[in-house]
């Protein structure tokens, strides 16, 4: 359900239902895969409520993704590319930033979050080949922490900014990459003063997520937190021991699930030196799941101390109670974000 929203809601059980029905029943029994299948049932979903604008987030890569079967979009948008799904995207930047730039279309303006320097060159290679004008972070905009809040300067718009409700100083950057989009977009006035208002309210489910309540609260001892994030690769691994590196006001402890397509050491590796140990489980379904032992041992590998839990729960229940708070950062995966989402309700 955390994929789909209509008209500001996550779909209801219901509502989906029917729609991914109809999709099988138009499919006919065709081969599909599940990301197709519910991008489908995403569009039905879409072209059925009203709204102003339709918000595709693109699920492997770009060129080749189901949600790029839109001819001429409002606006695109590539947030910073990284080592990602490299068995589906290449094995280097240059190639993962290709796949990325598949989204770019004649005449529509791309907005351009920083990149690496070998992905900025393929991607303003691309966008000459194709004619689409670029919006670059750092050259036509730019957003940055000012003071407690944060200072967006666009082409049009210089704005003094809230910072983003999301925890991280990524948010920042993923902030102005949005605002960027509505600063570009063609035919659609948005106030100024609604953006602020935005920035206050987002509402993300598994990124940096403070979870309030539900059976997996209820196993950590009062007074600890219980926090999700669905980052799963080397990159969002530093942006999560960014913040945990200014979580020094209790011991942080991580429950951790992967895919095996994912390089676990260089994910763990940033949070290691942050935390006091790891709690591997094997994602439940999964068959693509890493093996908790393996991810246990990648751990070692990078000298954080790790061990093996049949479930997210169990290892909730096995991590140590000492005096004072705790902290608790289930991560590794969407896959597993969303079983956890399901299981504490």
């Amino acid at each position: 359900h955390e994929r789909i929203r209509l008209a500001g809601r996550l779909i209801d059980e219901e509502a989906l239902i029917a729609l991914l029905e109809e999709c099988e029943r138009a499919n006919r029994d065709a081969p599909i895969t599940f990301f197709e299948i519910t991008t489908a049932a995403a569009f039905l979903g879409f072209a059925r409520t009203p709204a102003d604008i339709v918000l595709l987030e693109v699920g492997l890569g770009g060129r080749l993704d189901a949600t790029n079967v839109v001819r001429r979009p409002a606006v695109t948008a590539i947030t910073p590319v990284s080592l990602d799904h490299q068995a589906f995207l290449g094995d280097t930047i240059a190639a993962i930033a290709g796949e990325k730039a598949g989204i770019l279309k004649p005449g529509v303006t791309a907005v351009i979050a920083p990149q690496p320097p070998e992905a900025a060159a393929v991607i303003e290679a691309r966008a000459e080949a194709v004619s689409a004008p670029l919006y670059r972070a750092h050259h036509e905009w730019r957003c940055e922490a000012a003071g407690a809040g944060m200072r967006y300067e666009g082409e049009r718009w210089r704005l003094d900014l809230p910072l983003p409700s999301l925890i991280g100083a990524h948010q920042v950057v993923n902030a102005g990459t949005a605002i960027a989009c509505l600063e570009r977009l063609s035919g659609f006035d948005i106030p100024t003063e609604a953006i602020p208002r935005g920035l206050r309210h987002i509402d993300w489910p598994a990124r940096l997520q403070l979870l309030q309540h539900g059976p997996l609260v209820d196993a950590v001892p009062p007074d600890w937190e219980l926090w999700l994030d669905g980052g799963h690769n080397p990159l969002a691994g530093e942006v999560l021991g960014a913040v945990a590196a200014g979580w020094h006001d209790r011991p942080l402890h991580l429950v951790v699930g992967m895919m095996n397509t994912k390089d676990a050491a260089g994910f763990i590796a940033p949070l290691a030196k942050h935390a006091r140990a790891l709690w591997a489980v094997t994602i439940p379904g999964e068959k693509n799941a890493l093996p908790a032992e393996t991810i246990a041992s990648a751990a070692a590998s990078v000298g954080l101390r790790a061990q093996t839990a049949d479930s997210v729960l169990a290892a909730i229940r096995d991590i140590p109670v000492q005096d004072g708070n705790g902290r608790v950062l289930i991560c590794g995966s969407l896959y597993f974000a969303g079983k956890v989402l399901a299981e504490n309700g």
